[in-house]
């Protein structure tokens, strides 16, 4: 079944703007300190792209929220876990067609949820629709490829895989077929999180965010089907550089998914599937209270951090709060990607105004 799209964010604005600049330097609308003075033309014939295919999912960016609750439990379990890897086309953005590679229709995928001495008992399905074989690496397994080879499926088959994980972080998932690089930068990577024997420390709110490339033979914006480019891919110059898949999904920009109150802690899981550039991980208009580099729970986190290097097939766990009502732009502040290829999520909080913290001369 096909899907047409009903909902076109507003994009342009973030984009392209009269006088806008990067950082919070202008003023007017709660996210413009993402515009940009002018496109830039590089010189670049736009290629001749097809029209914009029709969608099979009016969506491809996973909802932030969607992580499953602590574990209470004090012992170990085996934790059933379902894939199903698809193949779909859907909109970068607005009049921007791609054809992603997903785990359950969804970038990053499924965020999976266990403690150190579980067992993963995983079934893997390829869609009987897909054109190509997949399989699943989890940094998390100790085994022969992190389970690739006993995962791989054709279209319509299905495997399945048991493993112990036995040391705890928040790991990267993806597909590692031959031409993995083009398989992950498609869309198919996620995380897995297993949790020390006591577990982590409460928070009142928990996100889960993915930064990929996408490499294709359309210029950023070009309306039409992109189609993958993988001489762009080799030398590591995408097109898109996307926070859960698509141009400024997550924040009032587009799905308003990410809203706290200003009394509140959060946790943040952001996992790079890359396949290769590296994400400099920061908040606008705040720091990381703590970072644990690399999602190395078992160490001690770092504390008030402004940035911190998230490696491509890694991952970062870090937690923050927010006590002066707005807008927090997540970005990679390798800018460039945020202005002009469009790696942004926003949080918003709400509470009241606190004049002790952050004093504004005009209301």
């Amino acid at each position: 079944m096909t899907y047409t799209p009903t909902r076109r964010r507003v994009l342009h604005g973030l984009a392209v703007g009269s006088a806008g600049a990067l950082a919070g330097c202008t003023v007017g609308s709660p996210t413009n300190d993402v515009r940009v003075s002018q496109p830039l033309d590089l010189g670049a014939e736009e290629a001749n792209l097809d029209t914009a295919k029709p969608v099979d999912a009016d969506r491809v960016a996973a909802d932030p929220r969607d992580v499953p609750k602590p574990i209470a439990r004090s012992k170990p379990a085996t934790v059933p876990v379902e894939l199903e890897t698809r193949e779909v086309v859907a909109e970068i953005e607005p009049g921007v067609t791609f054809t992603y590679m997903t785990f359950d229709g969804r970038i990053p995928g499924p965020f999976i949820r266990t403690r150190v001495g579980d067992t993963v008992d995983l079934t893997i399905r390829n869609h009987e629709s897909s054109a190509m074989a997949h399989n699943v690496d989890f940094h998390a397994c100790r085994g022969p490829g992190g389970g690739a080879e006993a995962t791989m499926v054709n279209p319509g088959e299905e495997k399945r895989l048991r493993f112990k994980v036995t040391y705890p972080g928040a790991f990267v998932y993806h597909c590692a077929v031959a031409n993995v690089d083009y398989h992950i930068s498609s869309g198919m990577f996620g995380l897995i999180l297993v949790e020390p024997e006591g577990g982590l420390p409460a928070v009142d709110r928990e996100f889960y965010l993915g930064q990929m490339e996408a490499y294709t033979n359309g210029k950023t914006g070009q309306e039409g089907h992109h189609e993958f480019d993988h001489a762009g891919m080799a030398t590591e110059n995408p097109t898109y550089v996307l926070v859960n898949g698509e141009k400024y999904a997550i924040g009032p920009q587009g799905y308003d998914e990410m809203r706290v109150g200003t009394d509140e802690t959060v946790r943040i899981y952001y996992a790079v599937g890359g396949p290769n550039l590296f994400s400099s991980f920061h908040a606008i208009g705040s720091v990381w209270d703590e970072v644990y580099p690399q999602g190395a729970l078992a160490s001690e986190p770092d504390r008030y951090v402004q940035t911190t290097p998230v490696l491509p097939g890694s991952a970062a766990v870090v937690t923050a709060h927010f006590p002066v009502p707005g807008d927090y732009k997540l970005v990679d502040h390798a800018l460039s990607r945020v202005a002009r290829k469009g790696a942004l999520a926003v949080i918003r909080a709400d509470g009241p105004a606190n004049d002790a913290v952050f004093a504004p001369e005009e209301r």
